[in-house]
Formats: C-alpha cells, structure tokens, sequence
C-alpha cells in the first residue's frame, strides 16, 4: 500500500512473505498467486508490496536466468504487486540456532547472494520508487568475532557500496543496503550500529547507500528506548533505509510459572528466542531463562503480530511500535519510504494460504489505521 506524506513524499508500506517461506521459484509464484494475492485483495487496494525472499540458489537463478525473472515479473503483474524491499537474510534447509545467521559477512557467499539481491531488485523495482531496500544480517553472531574478521565484513560491504553505485549508475535504479540489528549477533543494539555505519553516511546530507534496517521487535527485546536510539542513529547521521514491523511478548512477572511455560509455547524452536531481562542479562534462547534471576521483566524475540493480543497473562510491546512509527513517519519528513509488516509467530498454524491471507490482513489494516491516524493519506 502506498501512502501520501504530509511533504508530498510517498511511504510504502507491505508485508515480508517469509510468511510463507519458498524454496523455489514455483513455490514463490505459488505464494504470491495465493497468499499475496488474496492480501491484496481483501485490503481493497489496487496494488500491494510484498517483500520478497529467496534463498541463495534462487537468488542465484534469478539473476542469471532471463527466463526465470521474466516468471516471476509476470506472476507479480497479474497478482498487481509490486516489489521494493527484498529480505535478504536466508536461512538455508536444516540449519538451527547460531548457524541461521550464516553465512555470515566475512563469507564470500554472503557478499556473492548479495550482489545477486541487488542485481534482482533493480530489475523489478517500480520506476516511480525513491529507491528499493534489501534488508541483511547484522554482520554475524557475536562469536567468534575479532579484528580480522571485522577487516574482511569492511571489505565486503566496501564491494557492496561500489555495486550499489555502479548499478544506480547503470540502470537509474537506487538500491540501498539495510543492516538490521539483532539480540546476540555483533551489532545487537542501536548504538553499536551507528558506531559501525557511520563510516557509510553521506557527507553532504544525502541518502546513503548502506545504512539501517530498524526492527521494531529486536529493539523492544533489547529494552531500548525509541527516543535515546532515534537521536544516536540522528547524531552518527545513519539513515533508516527501512523498518520491519512487529511486536515482542513481554511476561511482565517471570516469577509466574504459567506465564514461563506459555512464552516457551510462542515461536519455533530451531530458530533462536532469545530472551532479555529488564536492568539485567539475557538469554540466547528462551530453553536457558532458568539462568535469569527473574527479578524484572522478561522480552523475547519473537515476531508478533500487533493487531492481536499474545496469549495471557503475556503483553505485547505495542508502545515501542507506535512510538517507532511517530517518529518514523510522523514528523515534517518520513526518515524513512518502507515499512514492512514481519510477523512470523501466529497462536496457530494457518491451515491454509487463505486463512494465512486473512490474518496478514488484518495486521495490515491495523498498520494502515495506524499510519493514517499519524497523517498519511493512503493513495
């Protein structure tokens, strides 16, 4: 969905359909031909974003297959969707835990899929889009780290910078990096992102071609307050590239043994739930909070949906999404043209696209309530 700024700008805003997951370039087409599709259509809206997410082999063919993007360019007309943003951290079959987060940026790999992303995007992107976004890991899992791996993720993102210009150059297309943050990895919080990207911001004020992918859920799990994050990125002169849009449960009194088995329940167990305790120490995933002292406040991350309360006695962090979105696109200016909606965690498994359909729906309408309340007007 497209909306209007208050300075004439446009904010677009969809959803990431590593809700149903692809992968193949068929399994895609069929998801789109599905879910996106019926999203689309239940919003009433004459065009729909969905962000987009391939795997590495797809990515692959994608860019070097005519035929294949011409298959997936066509199931994106007919459906009438649009892509500007691509989910550019895949999670390969079979992996679980730390390995998710590989490869990781001092992996060739990871520099060739992106490349891949970039060269993909620039071909489905709208013309009349400001720019497209690929969202991507904060650089790797905190261990091991160390200075030469440091030197060999700078290096990577040095190539990246050079392609994204080359192909602005190239096709008039603006492609823009989105480094996102997240609880254990090596930038884990707002600040050490600034400290990282600050070497990439425009010295002229301008739009950078690398800056941050703000997770509105990965925030809220770190305890990080909106205003303190909004005025380091501001400070270190780091853009917003883009937003993913989602809430994190909080067990408010983790001395509430119904409270702790409910929110061991929420997400999917090969994947990392880490959990943070407010003024204190955290947990890579939520099977370890026995080693938290429970004296405070517990948040886990986990993608909620927002327009829905999580399961009791759990609360959602749905201030820390309303005052990101103030501050996002509230203002004189939007610090940002793309919102996404990532929820992957549902009280239960869709038994199909269209029941999936219904309730990516629903979050949409919520969002876009929610937009229009701050002054947008849809378009």
């Amino acid at each position: 969905m497209r909306f209007r700024h208050r300075d004439g700008s446009t904010v677009q805003l969809g959803y990431c359909s590593t809700a149903h997951p692809a992968a193949d370039l068929d399994e895609l087409v069929a998801g789109l031909d599905g879910c996106a599709s019926a999203v689309r259509s239940g919003l009433d809206v004459s065009v729909l974003g969905v962000g987009l997410w391939f795997p590495h082999r797809l990515a692959d063919r994608l860019a070097n297959s005519p035929a294949s993007l011409s298959k997936l360019r066509r199931a994106l007309h007919r459906n009438r969707l649009e892509v500007v943003t691509l989910n550019g951290i895949p999670h390969a079959g079979g992996l679980t835990g730390t390995s998710l987060y590989c490869p990781d940026w001092t992996d060739p790999e990871r520099l060739r899929y992106t490349l891949d992303l970039i060269d993909v995007l620039a071909d489905l992107l709208p013309g009349d889009a400001p720019y497209g976004s690929i969202s991507t890991v904060p650089l790797a899992w905190r261990v091991p780290w160390s200075k030469a791996r440091n030197l060999a993720a700078r290096e990577a993102f040095d190539r990246v910078e050079q392609h994204l210009a080359r192909t602005e150059a190239r096709t008039g297309r603006r492609i823009r990096i989105a480094v996102e943050t997240e609880p254990g990895c090596v930038l884990e919080m707002i600040g050490q992102a600034a400290a990282w990207l600050d070497r990439y911001s425009s010295p002229y004020g301008g739009a950078s071609l690398i800056g941050l992918g703000l997770d509105t859920c990965h925030l809220a799990v770190q305890f990080e307050d909106p205003a303190e994050s909004f005025e380091l990125l501001w400070r270190a002169g780091v853009d917003v590239v883009k937003a993913q849009l989602s809430v994190a449960p909080t067990l408010v009194d983790p001395g509430d043994a119904s409270g702790r088995y409910v929110l061991g329940q929420l997400g999917v167990p090969r994947y990392l739930r880490q959990v943070r305790e407010w003024g204190g120490p955290g947990v890579d995933d939520v099977a370890q909070s026995s080693q938290l002292s429970g004296h405070a406040a517990w948040r886990m991350h986990a993608h909620l949906a927002a327009h829905a309360a999580p399961p009791d006695p759990l609360s959602a962090t749905t201030g820390v999404l309303d005052d990101c979105l103030a501050r996002l696109v509230g203002g004189g200016h939007p610090l940002t043209h793309h919102l996404e909606s990532e929820v992957y965690v549902w009280p239960r498994v869709p038994k199909s696209q269209q029941a999936l359909a219904k309730r990516i729906t629903k979050e949409l309408s919520w969002l876009r309530d929610r937009l229009t309340a701050l002054g947008l007007d849809q378009v």
